[in-house]
């Protein structure tokens, strides 16, 4: 991924919400596997690590990315933004 298509996927994302939260349990098969199934669908996705999980996000966010095959757009603070190339009708055209 370009540093264009990374600062277009970040312009993105800061409209959205983050549609998981990962909690003390930090990552679990459950999780992973929802992850899984809204990335496919939605294509750029975030996620709020909350408090009280104590892993390192920039952690969570490779480990993710690794089991989903997707991409480490961004990680601030505790938000985790990631993305995946749908395979067929894209709604997300990169520059």
């Amino acid at each position: 991924m370009t540093s264009k298509q990374r600062a277009y996927l970040k312009s993105l994302a800061m409209n959205i919400d983050p549609v998981f939260q990962i909690g003390k349990a930090s990552l679990t098969p459950e999780v992973i596997e929802a992850v899984r199934e809204a990335i496919e669908k939605r294509e750029l996705i975030k996620i709020s690590v909350l408090k009280n999980c104590m892993d390192d996000p920039k952690e969570i966010a490779e480990v993710l990315a690794e089991r989903t095959r997707s991409q480490v757009v961004q990680v601030i603070g505790k938000k985790i933004v990631l993305f995946k190339q749908a395979k067929e009708k894209s709604k997300i055209t990169l520059p």
